[in-house]
Order: structure tokens, then sequence, then C-alpha cells
């Protein structure tokens, strides 16, 4: 991802200066939240946990055998006799488990020892949640950022954040909100950066069918409000990807 990204530059006044994506990311700046979103809580009811995953699965499984039933399939088939119960396990157990905060990884920091204090990126996170709307695939990579105020985490909990919050319905500007909301609190900062580039499904497989676009937010907090520490990211971003 983001090797289509316009990352050239024009002449403005004799300065060089960012056009295209890059330049709406270094002009961004409003506490962080770079794209409306109405709640940065994923919606859920009251009694959302009150039944255990099996009788979830149970329930999802008979109501997805009457979707197939309605649209006319052959239950009765053998291939598609045990599909209801694949898909109500894989919606419980898999792609929508971070639905249930006891699937939340348990994020442990440590002591910046090397007193490192500049960005610290972890590029190419991939991205594969559902969009809320439609419940079909959004696909992409993060890139996640921050500056250390004297706390560090390991690398793969980065990665294991992105999973998590992924891996339930969602809206991409609230899944990039959520990741950012996290990592701060984790690691007791407001200097975090998210980057996020993602393929949506329900325009590429429906509607407009359009298989080329994809979706582009980001949250810039603390230090990263500040234009240059903004393009120093860019730039780190951009290391290792061919023009």
């Amino acid at each position: 991802m983001f090797n289509d990204m316009n990352f050239k530059t024009e002449k403005l006044n004799g300065k060089s200066k960012p056009n295209g994506v890059i330049a709406d990311l270094l002009d961004m700046d409003n506490n962080g939240n770079d794209h409306s979103c109405s709640n940065t809580e994923t919606p859920l009811k009251a009694d959302a946990f009150d039944l255990d995953d099996e009788s979830k699965i149970d329930i999802i499984e008979e109501h997805f055998r009457q979707i197939m039933d309605t649209l006319g399939l052959d239950m009765s088939d053998d291939s598609l006799s045990g599909t209801p119960h694949r898909v109500a396990k894989m919606y419980v157990k898999e792609i929508f488990h971070g639905l249930n905060p006891d699937n939340k990884p348990f994020l442990k920091t440590f002591k910046n020892k090397y007193n490192y204090d500049e960005i610290l990126l972890e590029k190419n996170i991939a991205v594969k949640s559902y969009c809320e709307h439609h419940f079909v695939p959004i696909t992409g990579k993060a890139h996640v950022a921050y500056i250390s105020s004297g706390r560090v985490i390991g690398l793969s909990k980065l990665n294991r954040i992105v999973d998590y919050y992924s891996r339930r319905p969602q809206v991409q500007e609230r899944l990039t909100v959520q990741i950012a909301n996290e990592l701060k609190k984790a690691l007791n900062t407001e200097d975090v950066a998210i980057i996020m580039e993602a393929k949506h499904m329900c325009v590429s497989s429906r509607g407009i069918q359009d298989e080329d676009s994809t979706t582009v937010t980001s949250s810039f907090s603390g230090k990263f409000k500040d234009r240059f520490r903004k393009q120093e990211l860019i730039d780190m971003i951009r290391m290792g990807i061919k023009a």
C-alpha cells in the first residue's frame, strides 16, 4: 500500500511543496481526529456479552441457515449443509472476535532505558476488517508511530492493537481513532500518529464497483501536530517505496 500515493512535490515561490495526498496530510490539524466520526466507541448493546460464544454461534447459525434458504439454496446439499455453522463460528471466533473485551491484548510497557526520544514507526501493519454498513471486507495497511514519554511497548503489541480493533464491524475513521486512543492510553503519551490506507469491498464489489480507489485516514496528536514532525514521519513511511 501507499505505493500509488502521490509523494511528488511542486515548486511554489521557489520552494518545494508537497502536493496530492501528502499535502492533505500535512494540512490536517484538528485535535488529532482528522476525519469526522460520530462516536469513537463501537456501538454495542448493554447486554452484548450476556450470551457466551457458543450460544451466539448457535443463534447465528440458525439465522444464517434461514438466509441461505430464503435465497433459494438447497441446504441438503453436502457442500452447503455445514455452511451456516462455519459462518457463525467464523463471525464469533475469528473476524469479529475484537468485539469481546476478553480478547483484548495485554499491553505491557517497559521503561525506556535507551532514552530513545525520536519517532518509532511500525510500517505496513495488516488491516483486516469488515465494513459495518455492508459486512464486506476492508483490507489495507496501517502505519503506527509514537514518541516515548518514558515508556515503550513491544513491537508485536502494535500489530495486536491494530488487529484487535480491526476484528469488528468498522468504519475506517473510527478504526483509526480507536487504535490511536489505545496506544495513547497504554503509553501515557499524546505523541501518537496513525496513517491507514485501505480498500473497501463495498466500493469495489458493489455500487460504483471501483477496484482501484483506496481510502486514507490519519490521526496526529501531540508532537505529531508539528508540521516538521509530520513531514519526518511521512518521509520515514516513504523509505523503501519506489516512485
